[in-house]
């Protein structure tokens, strides 16, 4: 079965662009993950989906459910093919269609690179805080995630303390997680208060909630309250599996997108069945597990292969589209984090994905580090240079231009130079001076520039502060969830 679906992106001729897939390759893919919830079937844990989804034609045995392929076709017809997200203030940001890309950390770190000595250590609130300070401050950072699961307060309410620490140091759009359906709403509750109320904050939404089905083929019923609950409330929802190629889903790139794409189209039906027309953001991602160590890998180019072939087939499907990039597998940062992260952020930007979360991760995603989100930065500003690609018109050509100057003579002076050479990517970090203006300034290493960065950015950068009354409003939502935490030991 071939399903009818908005192309018009997925064929546009852009200046610069990476694409795995053929539009033949797609549908192939497509068909074999319609195939898999036709034959095979998902196992859901939620009482409620399966009513959802018994009545509206799947087959329903005990736990398992199988999908017919129109219900799909129906559900890609209903949901948004775009989404604005807006910051803090009610201003629009963020505009997940085309090719747009933006990008932000990633979440959930147990462990934190100390911005001051150095050390890797359990993570904090205040790694929270400096995270969220220092991606307001970065240019090429438009979204903000935790970086961090915190372990100086109650273990159960991680989420929601890093969801208050971010509110409260960065004006910019965020990304959240939640262990469960009672933090996920206390959540709401706060990104409510910010808003002025769940009324404004459905219209302006600035918070995208993600929350995953469990390879293979499994919708928790944790997961699935979750979503049902953004679905029910209209608020943008992250659904994706973590696929591990080898692991919890073939080793193989194909057969770990056919079934990362039947996990991820099984949530986009239920977030439709539940509320149709609610916001879905969608992907397939993951990567290899290594059989020589049995880690699963962040800088692997089967995961780059893996979320760009992802990137291919939402825009197809006309969905807004969420990835990952600027992670290393290296345990600082170092060459190897300068190599995998930059081909990352390059991949993802050129295959024009949308929302692109995970700089700053390092160590196999398990240690947040503030010196490579300020590198990550870095490599963000020059590959947005590279995929804006060429302007060719009378203006750039400069026929005006060289015709004036002729043979053997200079642009230095011309009102042309003048007028354009602003347009070049301007670095922060990189060195472009000569040698004896660097050996001047104290032979500094990039790291040695990064960390100078963080610690300027720490010091002297002061994000825009909430009024007292929504701070204090955030503190009783947070009061209140300790409370219902102590009453349920």
């Amino acid at each position: 079965m071939t399903i009818q679906v908005r192309t018009s992106e997925f064929t546009e001729n852009r200046p610069l662009q990476f694409k795995v897939l053929s539009v033949e390759q797609i549908q192939k893919i497509l068909n074999n993950a319609l195939r898999i919830l036709e034959e095979t079937g998902t196992d859901v844990y939620s009482e409620e989906a399966l009513s959802l989804l018994k009545d509206s034609g799947c087959t329903v045995d005990g736990v398992r459910v199988k999908v017919p392929a129109k219900l799909i076709e129906k559900a890609l017809s209903t949901a948004p093919s775009k989404l604005v997200l807006y910051d803090q203030k009610g201003n629009e940001k963020l505009f997940l269609e085309g090719n747009n890309s933006y990008f932000g950390p990633g979440p959930t770190c147990p462990n934190f690179r100390d911005p001051e000595t150095g050390v890797r250590r359990p993570t904090l609130t205040q790694d929270v805080v400096n995270t969220a300070i220092v991606c307001d401050a970065l240019p090429n950072v438009d979204f903000v995630m935790s970086l961090s699961m915190i372990s100086d307060c109650t273990a159960s309410l991680s989420d929601v303390h890093e969801v208050r620490a971010m509110l409260k140091n960065t004006t910019k759009p965020i990304v959240s997680w939640s262990f469960g359906i009672e933090g996920m709403k206390e959540i709401i509750d706060m990104c409510s208060a910010v808003a002025g109320g769940l009324t404004e904050l459905q219209n302006k939404p600035f918070v995208v909630m993600y929350c995953e089905p469990t390879s293979p083929l499994i919708h928790t019923k944790e997961a699935l309250e979750k979503l049902l609950f953004l679905a029910e409330k209209r608020l943008p929802v992250v659904y994706t599996p973590g696929v591990v190629l080898g692991g919890t889903s073939p080793v193989t790139i194909a057969g770990g997108l056919s079934q990362g794409l039947a996990e991820t189209l099984m949530g986009l039906l239920l977030s439709q069945l539940k509320s149709e027309g609610t916001p879905f953001i969608a992907a397939v991602q993951g990567g290899p597990l290594d059989m020589k160590t049995m880690q699963n890998l962040y800088g692997a180019p089967e995961l780059m292969l893996l979320m760009s072939a992802s990137t291919d087939i939402f825009h197809y499907l006309g969905l807004p589209i969420w990835s990952y990039a600027g992670s290393t597998d290296s345990k600082i940062v170092d060459q190897q984090a300068a190599i995998e992260s930059s081909l990352q952020v390059f991949v993802a930007a050129a295959g024009g994905a949308h929302l692109i979360h995970d700089i700053g991760f390092t160590d196999l995603g398990l240690t947040g580090s503030l010196d490579h989100l300020v590198m990550c930065d870095e490599i963000i500003g020059m590959v947005r240079r590279l995929t804006k690609g060429v302007d060719v018109d009378e203006e750039s050509m400069g026929f005006d231009v060289i015709n004036e100057v002729g043979p053997g003579g200079s642009y230095l002076g011309q009102e042309h130079t003048f007028k354009h050479f602003r347009e070049m990517y301007s670095p922060t970090l990189l060195d472009r001076q000569g040698y004896s203006a660097w050996e001047a300034q104290g032979k500094k290493s990039m790291s040695d520039r990064i960390s100078e960065k963080v610690t300027r950015i720490l010091k002297e950068h002061r994000p825009e502060q909430l009024s007292e009354e929504v701070s204090s409003q955030l503190d009783e939502i947070i009061a209140r969830a300790e409370k219902r935490t102590t009453l349920e030991k």
